[in-house]
C-alpha cells in the first residue's frame, strides 16, 4: 500500500462525518437558502485567507532533506495566491455584504480550524500541513463538481456567483493527482504519521465549520 493509499484508508472515518453533515449534503443536492450559501462562503472566506500563510509557515520550518516538499509549496503559493478575493466577490454578486465579511470575524468552528494548523505546523511537524490540504481540495472538488451546479440552479444565481467553487473544480483535480504523486514521496515515518493525525484532526474541524453555518433544508424547486 502505497503511502496515499494509507492516507486515505485510515481517515475514512473522518471522510464519512465530513460527508454526513446536512449542511453538505443538502449543498450537494441544491437543497440550500441563499443565506446559507453565502454563510458557507463566508466562512470559506475566512479559513481561505490562511492558506497561503499556512503554506509560508509550513515551508518555513522545513530542511534540507523536505526540499521536494517545498518546491511543492511553493507551487501551491503561486496557484493559491489571492483566491479569498474570488470569494469577497461571488458573496457580492449574491446579494451579501462582501466588506462586512472582509472585516468580520470567522465563526469559532472556523476559527479553532485554522488555529489548531497553525499551531501544528509551528510546534509538531510543518509536513502534517499537508494532512489540511488532502481534506480542504478533496472537499472542494466535491463541492465544486455537484454541489455549484445544483445551488445554482435552485436558488437561479448566475455563474458570476461561483468563481471559487467553480475554480476549484478543475484546478484541484489537477492538483489531487500532483497531491497523490507527492504524498507516495513521503518515506519518513514521523512525517507520514504527522500528516495522517492532521487529516483525521481536519475532517473534525471542517464538519464542525459545515455544522456551525445555519441551515434549514429547502426544497428544491422542480
Amino acid at each position: 500500500m502505497t503511502f496515499y493509499q494509507r492516507l486515505v484508508t485510515e481517515t475514512v472515518d473522518g471522510q464519512m462525518a465530513l460527508a454526513s453533515t446536512p449542511q453538505i449534503q443538502d449543498g450537494l443536492t441544491g437543497r440550500i437558502s441563499r443565506e446559507t450559501y453565502i454563510a458557507y462562503l463566508t466562512e470559506a472566506y475566512h479559513h481561505v485567507k490562511h492558506t497561503v500563510p499556512l503554506m509560508r509557515e509550513a515551508r518555513a520550518g522545513m530542511d534540507e532533506a523536505h526540499q521536494r516538499f517545498v518546491e511543492a509549496l511553493d507551487e501551491y503559493i503561486v496557484e493559491e495566491t489571492g483566491h479569498e478575493h474570488w470569494i469577497l466577490s461571488d458573496i457580492k454578486n449574491c446579494g451579501g455584504d462582501a466588506e462586512a465579511v472582509r472585516t468580520g470575524a470567522p465563526r469559532s468552528a472556523t476559527l479553532a480550524m485554522t488555529d489548531y494548523a497553525y499551531d501544528y505546523i509551528r510546534n509538531a511537524n510543518p509536513m502534517g500541513f499537508f494532512g489540511m490540504v488532502f481534506v480542504l481540495e478533496g472537499t472542494s472538488v466535491r463541492l465544486a463538481t455537484q454541489g455549484a451546479e445544483a445551488v445554482a440552479k435552485n436558488l437561479g444565481l448566475g455563474p458570476e456567483c461561483f468563481s471559487y467553487l467553480t475554480s476549484h473544480g478543475a484546478l484541484d483535480m489537477e492538483h489531487l493527482t500532483f497531491f497523490q504523486k507527492l504524498m507516495d514521496q513521503v518515506d519518513d515515518p514521523a512525517d507520514q504519521a504527522a500528516i495522517i493525525e492532521v487529516a483525521k484532526a481536519i475532517f473534525e474541524r471542517f464538519a464542525n465549520v459545515f455544522l456551525s453555518i445555519p441551515h434549514t433544508r429547502e426544497v428544491a424547486h422542480a
